[in-house]
Order: structure tokens, then C-alpha cells, then sequence
């Protein structure tokens, strides 16, 4: 008689990831319909400053839709460092705990970063650079947030990805990133001159140390 010998099959739900997905296109669609100017403005960040002018008011950040744009810019990013950990093997996209751990880190990073800023521009006085540097800032990123949005749920419900294409969209970010950083910088040109020494303290310890440090602890662990 023959021995049967029976594998246990684990099936990872996508229902998690697929909730979260409708929630952000819920967000923007309420977005959209409430604040309809300033989302036909927001959308078009990337050919146009006239959303930056008009909501430069550091006010503007703890508003409604700012807080739910960040929302999707912290799901939205988390699933993209999801898909990069699962193609070089350290998780599985559908890795729900794994997922929670990500969007956690990233939001305790992100928070700690802002109040530690707050922190130290108060002590060099350069707390209305601070401010709408940092509006800037999350305006950008929740930008590419949203637009890698789409790429994360046919990355995330397809079989297709690989290293070759996770590096290059990382590469596009981080490039964007850049390109975007670089803009405000010259926005507030005149203001960074005048305090030029704090600002390079500032650069130094809340622009460069944070992601290198970062960068130390997955690289070591």
C-alpha cells in the first residue's frame, strides 16, 4: 500500500490589500468631490506651482485634505516596500503582518521626523521655513504617492514583477525625489541664505542622517 503523504497549502488572502486599495481611491474620490478646486489644482503639481502658492499657508497642513492625502501616500508607499522586500525574498507581497509592520514603521518614522523638525527649527528660529518647507515636501511626496498608486495594485495582482523593474521604478522616485527637493530649495532661497548655518545643521540632521541611518539598519540586519 502506498504511504500518502499530505503538504499542508497555505493561501495567502489579497482581501487585505484589496480594502486598502478601495480605500484610497475612496479618499481621493471624496476629495475630489468636496475640495474640487483644490484637487484640479493638486493634480496638476507636476506642471504647475499654482497649488504650492495658493496653500502655502503652514495652516494647510493639519487640514483635512492634506491628512487624508498623507493616508494614501502611507499605504501607497507601504505597499511599494512591500513588493521591493518580496522580490529579493525577505517577505511575500501578500504578507499581511508583514504589511503592518512596514505602514507602522513608516508612519512612526515619518511622524518622529516631523516633531523632532518642529523640535529643532524652535530652537533656531526657522520655524516658517520649517513649516512651508515641510507643506512642500508632503505635497511632492503625496503627489507620487498617488500616482504610484496604479502601479502598486498591477504590480501587487500581477506576476510580473522583478528586481530589474523594482530598481527602476525606485530609480524614477528617488530621482523625482530629488528633482522635486531641489525646487523647494529654490523657493525659499532668499530665507536659506539668511540663516544659511542653521540650515545646513538642519540638512544635515533631519535630511541626511534620518536615511542614512535607515539605510545602516536594513543594510546590517
Amino acid at each position: 500500500m502506498m504511504d500518502l503523504l499530505l503538504h499542508e497549502r497555505i493561501a495567502e488572502s489579497k482581501d487585505w490589500a484589496t480594502i486598502l486599495f478601495v480605500v484610497c481611491f475612496v479618499l481621493i474620490a471624496v476629495n475630489r468631490a468636496i475640495f474640487e478646486v483644490r484637487f484640479n489644482e493638486f493634480v496638476r503639481i507636476a506642471i504647475s506651482d499654482k497649488y504650492l502658492k495658493i496653500y502655502k499657508d503652514s495652516g494647510n497642513m493639519q487640514s483635512w485634505f492634506t491628512i487624508s492625502m498623507f493616508v494614501i501616500q502611507l499605504i501607497s508607499f507601504a505597499f511599494l516596500i512591500q513588493l521591493t522586500l518580496s522580490v529579493f525574498g525577505l517577505t511575500t507581497k501578500t504578507n499581511w503582518i508583514s504589511y503592518i509592520q512596514i505602514i507602522t514603521l513608516l508612519g512612526v518614522f515619518i511622524l518622529s521626523k516631523y516633531l523632532i523638525e518642529k523640535i529643532i527649527a524652535t530652537t533656531f528660529n526657522i520655524e516658517e521655513f520649517n513649516e512651508q518647507f515641510n507643506l512642500q515636501k508632503v505635497n511632492y511626496r503625496t503627489y507620487i504617492g498617488m500616482m504610484i498608486l496604479p502601479v502598486n495594485i498591477l504590480l501587487f495582482y500581477n506576476a510580473f514583477l522583478s528586481k530589474t523593474l523594482i530598481i527602476s521604478i525606485l530609480g524614477v522616485i528617488l530621482a523625482i525625489n530629488i528633482i522635486t527637493y531641489f525646487f523647494s530649495l529654490k523657493n525659499y532661497q532668499n530665507l536659506i541664505l539668511s540663516k544659511f548655518f542653521y540650515f545646513i545643521l538642519y540638512l544635515c540632521a533631519l535630511e541626511i542622517a534620518p536615511y542614512y541611518f535607515m539605510y545602516y539598519w536594513f543594510t546590517k540586519s
